[in-house]
């Protein structure tokens, strides 16, 4: 009678050993299966790449020392003798290629954001919304939920560092300016949005603290225009840049205009090579005609002129980067008709700037505002 403790050959219904290590090394198996009732610590265990844990009982699984494993690392831990509960350490940083497998019945990925781990199960039915403030680098890899409502008014530039792929929907409960950058923050227009109360987004971060809103939803559904910072009317002209590549009409509205002098206010259109000052086609009711520009108001007699008005820019071929203009003004300071121009103008590239200037380039504006509205 062989004795029970006589290691089996493998032809012969064995493993040609009486260890279980011994018998996977005897089997040829890639990495190691290993079943444990309970434990909290599988340091040693976990630093074996293509290690496989299988549990017998529910169990705590204790990752304090996944910070020193590499990059394709991973894990299977199977758990058909109970529930199996991650434990981590909050001090690990995760490799962002780094993966650790869950069989419930079929394998779970575990997603890591550095401080705590999350099932696919769980992620697509138990999120909560978690809340974060505002901030230049609002870091939405501190929030362990999809679901996020935003508060606060203070301008964003950057959403941190998180795996790429972490996807994150945030509701704003406040208002505040969300800025496009080409690489880390790319907005779906193209442009800085101003957000309402209620209005929400999808991003998903594309690793090395880059994100992609993939989607924009306004809380006032079909409104579509994005406002410019209102400019207090200084100088000899007040630029307005960085005009997305995606627009299509501008709408430049103005209060309480008015110079220190009596050459009127004009309109000049540019691109990245700076405001042109050419190929100006347009008619005006009683401001007269310029191929350097839209005069919008013409001269007057007196330096205490005020005006109230807008003007909206129309591309009409993008082919040829064309816009076609429409301005009403009107004198408020004294009984006069309504200023009207109509006209075009092709720039040499994709325009991305408006000047609003005083009529000669040298008197001043010395009271009123202006906005810019695009869509």
């Amino acid at each position: 009678m062989t004795d029970a403790n006589t290691a089996r050959p493998v032809v012969a219904g064995g493993t040609g050993a009486t260890s279980v290590t011994a018998a996977q090394t005897a089997l040829s198996l890639d990495g190691k299966v290993i079943y444990a009732a309970k434990a909290t610590n599988y340091t040693a265990l976990l630093a074996d790449n293509n290690a496989v844990i299988r549990f017998t009982a529910a169990a705590t699984l204790s990752l304090t020392a996944v910070a020193t494993l590499g990059a394709n690392w991973h894990v299977t831990v199977i758990a058909d003798g109970g529930d199996v509960t991650i434990d981590p350490n909050a001090s690990e940083t995760i490799d962002g290629a780094t993966t650790l497998l869950l069989a419930n019945g079929s394998a779970t990925r575990i997603i890591s954001n550095g401080s705590a781990f999350f099932t696919e199960k769980q992620l697509s039915a138990v999120q909560p919304f978690a809340t974060i403030a505002s901030a230049g680098t609002t870091d939405l890899s501190t929030v362990g939920s999809q679901n996020v409502t935003v508060t606060g008014t203070t301008t964003i530039t950057a959403f941190g560092t998180a795996p790429a792929g972490t996807l994150r929907r945030l509701v704003f409960s406040g208002i505040l300016t969300l800025t496009h950058n080409a690489t880390s923050l790319i907005l779906p227009q193209g442009g800085n949005v101003v957000t309402a109360v209620g209005d929400s987004l999808q991003a998903v971060s594309l690793g090395s603290g880059n994100w992609r809103v993939t989607s924009y939803q306004k809380v006032s559904a079909g409104s579509g225009l994005i406002s410019g910072t209102v400019a207090a009317a200084s100088g000899t002209a007040v630029d307005f840049t960085g005009i997305p590549s995606w627009v299509k009409r501008i709408t430049v509205s103005v209060e309480s205009l008015s110079t220190n002098g009596t050459t009127g206010i004009s309109l000049q259109l540019g691109d990245s090579g700076g405001v042109e000052v050419t190929g100006y086609v347009c008619a005006t009711g009683n401001a007269g005609s310029s191929t350097a520009e839209f005069p919008l108001t013409g001269g007057s007699s007196a330096n205490t002129a005020v005006y109230q008005g807008i003007t909206i820019l129309t591309l009409l071929n993008s082919a040829t980067n064309t816009w076609v203009v429409s301005s009403q003004f009107a004198r408020t300071d004294a009984s006069q008709g309504i200023l009207t121009v109509a006209g075009s103008k092709s720039t040499s590239a994709i325009l991305d700037r408006v000047r609003l200037k005083t009529g000669n380039g040298t008197d001043t504006f010395d009271a009123g505002s202006i906005n810019i509205l695009y869509e």
